[in-house]
């Protein structure tokens, strides 16, 4: 048996209203919102007395999915230091195709975003960058070209 799909990837933030603002300018569309709690979510993740919220982000194809979650209780913890580098094991980020790479990174400088180095070409093929993003998240931009 093989997997369908990948269904979803999902972060944990401290700000779900900021978080969904920011991919919803990057262009991602708001699927809904739930309340998480009870004996099925404890023994889902883990955790005793999850008490959560979550946001499901959609890419405009359909294809993509991004679970936005804050946790009200138990609190999250920082894992590890506060902007880990690109090279922290672990989630390293989450990509996604733009048509116009300075516009987006214009757009979510207004949502908080910083840029970690610069926009650089790869060959003929692509204009790319990584963001750093809410929570702290490594989000980068991939611009094709030629």
């Amino acid at each position: 048996m093989a997997i369908q799909r990948m269904d979803n990837v999902a972060v944990v933030v401290d700000d779900l209203e900021a978080a969904v603002a920011f991919f919803t300018e990057l262009g991602m569309e708001l699927e809904g919102e739930a309340r998480i709690e009870g004996v099925w979510a404890d023994r889902t993740v883990g955790l005793d007395g999850v008490r959560s919220a979550i946001a499901m982000m959609r890419t405009p194809d359909g294809h993509g999915r991004l679970e936005l979650t804050k946790f009200h209780t138990p609190a999250a913890v920082a894992a590890g230091p506060p902007h880990p580098p690109p090279n922290t094991l672990g989630l390293h980020r989450v990509m996604f195709a733009v048509d116009d790479i300075d516009d987006t990174i214009a757009r979510l400088r207004r949502h908080g975003a910083e840029l970690l180095g610069e926009v650089a070409q790869y060959e003929n093929a692509y204009r790319l960058c990584n963001l750093r993003g809410p929570a702290g998240i490594i989000v980068a931009l991939a611009e094709r070209i030629g």
